[in-house]
């Protein structure tokens, strides 16, 4: 309940707190208006002078004894004071002195969260809902909201802030709070209801559009959602957060080129963000347009060092144009962030496996495998890379770890026939790879994929050919 600061009137501040004083000591018999204690007692609170303040407003009680307004006042310093059951008292003091006061009911309201009594605040402010109306109702409402926030009813902040846009559509405290509340309840279709019904009656307010696309946008109607921003940016065309959602709603929908363009005008209008530059990076990604990418994304990192993803995309830029050692070099940075996430490391192994680095390879498409076990393209990864390297003993025991892992997995029953070709024990490698036509025979390109002169063996062959005759490959 602070007033705003006295730095404009300060001759007569002085003057007041030289009476005050006066009239403390017994100096002087000062006389000192009710007006005058509660500019007195307001500048106390500002500077944070809480034993002054109440020495003021008790002073102040003594020649005002019937002021409701000084009472409230002293309830308001032993609330900041935590003797909350004092202000309580005074509080129902102040109620039978004016009961018209919404101050009463917002500092007890106070008093009761501060005691965790949840439901009584909830219950003093919705029967105070019933006593007052126009501004006031309004102001009660949003104490209610913040109760139910403290109380984790969220629908029912949803609830309270409809009910303040019923009165006062115009509402911008209202309209960004609900905006937020709508995502967090998922309650889009009643946002889009209250929303065209704000629109109808107040076409040109910017805030109802910008909600309503939102909650489009939570539907997944990201067509909708588009064609809303667009309205709120017309109304105001520095509406920044408009243009936000509206790259975002473009990347679902996967238009890019659009996404890019809304995102380059947020970035005209707010400060520079990771985030945005992430985005428009990905956008770039998408378009196959990899050095741009790349550039969005160092502008990304150089706002945000720690974020090591952001590594790891430029990486995959380089990947994407077969630039395996560059590559390497900016995971080697993300890994030193976050050594084992087992992306990193896949991609890493790739770049080493790529470089004819295999035992490298090996060792971070290992680290991917222990970090995520029962991820199969890690095992495939790493099974390829051995075999790759030639070390057909280690990839035999990794293709039957991960087949018992993976619960005989038709892929691996592939893998692990290449694997015994690759040994000389031709019989098991036949006798797997029927396993695996038989269980998958489209996954035969997993093998040929190791190794494609497999299909010169007429044994392979003969084989493979039984299995055309009924399934497709």
């Amino acid at each position: 309940m602070k007033d705003n600061s006295f730095g404009d009137d300060r001759e007569e501040i002085k003057e007041l707190i030289k009476r005050f004083e006066n009239l403390r000591t017994g100096r002087a018999n000062a006389f000192i208006e009710e007006d005058a204690f509660e500019k007195i007692i307001d500048y106390f609170d500002e500077i944070e002078d809480l034993p002054q303040a109440l020495d003021a407003v008790e002073l102040g009680l003594e020649q005002y004894p019937y002021s409701s307004t000084l009472h409230i006042k002293k309830a308001d310093l032993l609330i900041a004071s935590r003797r909350y059951h004092e202000a309580l008292e005074t509080l129902d003091h102040a109620r039978m002195l004016d009961s018209s006061d919404i101050n009463f009911y917002i500092l007890k309201t106070d008093v009761y969260l501060a005691l965790d009594q949840q439901e009584k605040a909830v219950e003093l402010l919705e029967n105070a809902l019933e006593l007052f109306e126009g501004q006031d109702r309004i102001e009660l409402l949003f104490e209610l909201a913040d109760v139910y926030d403290d109380y984790e009813e969220f629908d029912k902040i949803f609830d309270c802030l409809r009910l303040i846009l019923d009165q006062d559509p115009n509402s911008e405290e209202a309209l960004y709070k609900i905006c937020f509340w709508t995502d967090f309840t998922g309650r889009n279709e009643e946002s889009i209801t209250l929303h065209r019904k704000i629109i109808d009656e107040y076409p040109y307010n910017e805030l109802a559009w910008f909600n309503l696309g939102a909650a489009y946008q939570g539907l997944k109607l990201y067509e909708k959602a588009i064609d809303a921003y667009k309205y709120a940016v017309v109304i105001d065309e520095k509406f920044d957060y408009a243009y936000r959602n509206m790259g975002d709603a473009y990347i679902r929908l996967r238009r890019y080129k659009e996404a890019v363009e809304a995102l380059e005008k947020t970035m005209e209008l707010s400060r520079p963000e990771d985030i945005i530059y992430e985005a428009i990076g990905h956008c770039y990604d998408r378009l196959k347009n990899y050095a741009q990418a790349r550039f969005y994304y160092r502008k990304a990192s150089h706002l945000n060092p720690e974020d090591s993803k952001l590594y790891y995309k430029i990486a995959c830029a380089y990947m994407n144009e077969g630039q395996w050692n560059t590559a390497s070099k900016q995971l080697q940075t993300a890994l030193q962030i976050r050594r084992l996430q087992p992306e990193y490391n896949m991609a890493m192994g790739e770049c080493k496996m790529r470089l004819n680095e295999y035992k490298d390879a090996i060792h971070f498409f290992s680290v991917s495998v222990a970090q995520r076990p029962r991820n199969v393209s890690g095992w495939e990864a790493l099974i390829r890379c051995l075999y790759a390297g030639e070390y057909y003993e280690e990839a035999l025991e990794q293709t039957l770890v991960a087949l018992k892992l993976m619960d005989n997995k038709p892929v691996f029953l592939f893998y692990l026939s290449a694997v015994y070709f690759a040994l000389g024990r031709s019989k098991e490698a036949l006798q797997q790879l029927e396993n695996g036509m038989s269980a998958s025979p489209k996954l035969l390109k997993k093998l040929l994929d190791v190794n494609p002169s497999l299909l010169q063996r007429q044994q392979v062959v003969d084989l493979v050919a039984r299995y055309k005759k009924n399934k497709s490959i």
